[in-house]
């Protein structure tokens, strides 16, 4: 038995935590419960030094010292302090009334103000609560099927997990070893694919299904011309600067990912003061609901470090090393089985939880094969999104169920929310078969012209033999030989600049 649990303590540990999140204990109790277990276990079997133990203060002091976590605070503050401004209420109004005549117009306003939501808060849970409380009684009203109006709420809501400022690619950053302004400009583009492929289906809804998709009655559609052009500028522009503010100054590499977060929070109080809805209750709100994502979060990766503590001690780390690069197919086929494993267990772990479990086993593994981390990241970024999709355990359905009329059923958001999973599917396929979608841009190599390269190398006559008197060197051989160490180093440089 003593030989077994030697043999096997990774498998056994790794098993024993899936059992314990399976039963519903909390997560990061779980990761620090079983860290601690089987490192006593270890300890007992001769596995692992008492020394262990050690380890653990700096592992958790490092979790306060990283500088990067501070943006999830702050993106999130943001966010809470703009969900409760109204802007978004304003934004769907002067959308509506923009694609009001379009069939579909609604849909297709919803995933907009997703999207611009997702940029400028980077929270889930409030772009789905803000669009079903506003939006899902208007689009019921006008003759929307209900399938269709939960679908797109819930989807739309979700684009706060793939596009900049999101909570997720800070997270993935910081596991994978990565900058987040990479991560970020990474993301850029398949967001952007990603959403039009929503609206690429509710076009083809209102194209070959126009009863689910309505366009809006004349009545409904009260502004026009100047004065609908006015209130288009007068509600895009402000949360537009705010974008540039937060992610422009990122990507021109002006601002940290930090700085840029708490640059967003305070145009976040800025806009709520300038539309009077700035109060001493909304703030105690906002910080209140801050405080607890943001204890949630540094929970769980304490647990996680706990954990990988031990588990790294008895090797685990090169058990699924083992694991998954000897999977048949070489880099598709272990992206295609790693996929598969999270897509599974999203439908019981939130991005949180699979975020600080799984990626720091995997990200070794990938880097191991090849596989550029930033990609990576963002692949399975993608993949967790369908976590708050999934039937019937998903984030954004329970958030949407809480707010929803009583006569929308359950059944028919989960139902409204298959198609978009699908879409996600094909998303991640995309990704895994054209990953210049999001690597593109990100290696510009620099030239650099070795034949101009100046090598100054300090004279120094240390170790030169001295010539017997009456044999003197010729002149200058110690700068024939500085410029001969000089040339070799250039013709290495250009060896390797060949490769």
């Amino acid at each position: 038995m003593t030989e077994f649990l030697i043999a096997n303590m990774a498998p056994i540990i790794f098993v024993s935590m899936v059992l314990f999140l399976l039963v519903g204990f909390p997560v990061s109790f779980a990761l620090a419960a079983n860290g601690i277990f089987f490192a006593l276990i270890g300890i007992e079997l001769g596995l692992l030094g008492p020394q262990l133990f050690q380890a653990l203060p700096d592992r958790i002091f490092g979790i306060m010292n990283n500088d990067t976590l501070l943006a999830i605070p702050f993106f999130t503050f943001m966010g809470l302090i703009l969900e409760r401004s109204g802007m978004a209420e304003d934004l769907l109004d002067t959308i509506g009334q923009l694609f009001g005549p379009l069939r579909g117009g609604l849909a297709f306003a919803v995933i907009f103000v997703g999207a611009l939501l997702a940029a400028t808060t980077g929270v889930v849970a409030a772009s789905v609560i803000s669009m079903g409380l506003i939006s899902l009684p208007i689009m019921l009203r006008y003759g929307y099927d209900t399938k269709l109006a939960t679908g797109v709420i819930a989807a739309s809501g979700t684009l706060a997990q793939i596009i900049p400022p999101s909570l997720v690619l800070i997270i993935m950053a910081d596991q994978l070893g990565k900058s987040v302004g990479d991560m970020y400009a990474g993301a850029f583009l398949p967001a952007m694919v990603l959403t039009s492929f929503y609206v690429g289906y509710v076009a083809l809804v209102a194209m070959f299904k126009p009863r689910w998709a309505p366009a809006l009655p004349a009545e409904a559609r009260t502004l026009h011309g100047v004065k609908l052009l006015l209130r288009a500028l007068t509600t895009l522009l402000p949360p537009l600067f705010l974008i540039f503010l937060v992610l422009g100054t990122i990507f021109l590499g002006i601002a940290t990912p930090t700085e840029g977060g708490a640059m967003g929070a305070t145009g976040a109080l800025i806009m709520a003061l300038a539309r009077k809805r700035l109060t001493l209750s909304l703030l105690k709100q906002a910080m209140e609901t801050t405080a607890k994502l943001t204890t949630f979060v540094v929970f769980i990766l304490v647990g996680a470090r706990i954990f990988s503590l031990t588990f790294y001690g008895v090797d685990g780390h090169k058990w699924v090393e083992h694991l998954l690069t000897g999977l048949p197919g070489g880099e598709i086929g272990f992206l295609i089985v790693v996929n598969i494993l999270v897509f599974l267990l999203a439908f019981f772990l939130d991005f949180f939880e699979l975020s600080f479990i799984i990626v720091p086993l995997l990200g070794p593994v990938a880097q191991a094969l090849g596989i550029d981390l930033i990609w990576f990241g963002i692949l399975l970024a993608v993949n967790m999104q369908t976590s708050f999709m999934h039937p019937p355990f998903g984030f954004a359905l329970f958030y949407l169920r809480s707010v929803a009329p009583a006569s929308v059923k359950t059944t028919d958001i989960y139902w409204g929310a298959i198609p978009f999973v699908c879409i996600q599917i094909i998303m991640v396929g995309i990704l895994i078969f054209f990953p210049q979608l999001v690597t593109f841009g990100l290696d510009k190599e620099v030239k650099v012209d070795l034949d101009s390269v100046q090598i100054d190398m300090p004279a120094s006559d240390y170790g030169e033999p001295s010539s017997p008197a009456g044999l003197d060197g010729p002149k200058g051989s110690p700068a024939d030989a500085e410029d001969d160490a000089s040339k070799a180093i250039r013709d290495a440089m250009k060896q390797d600049q060949a490769k």
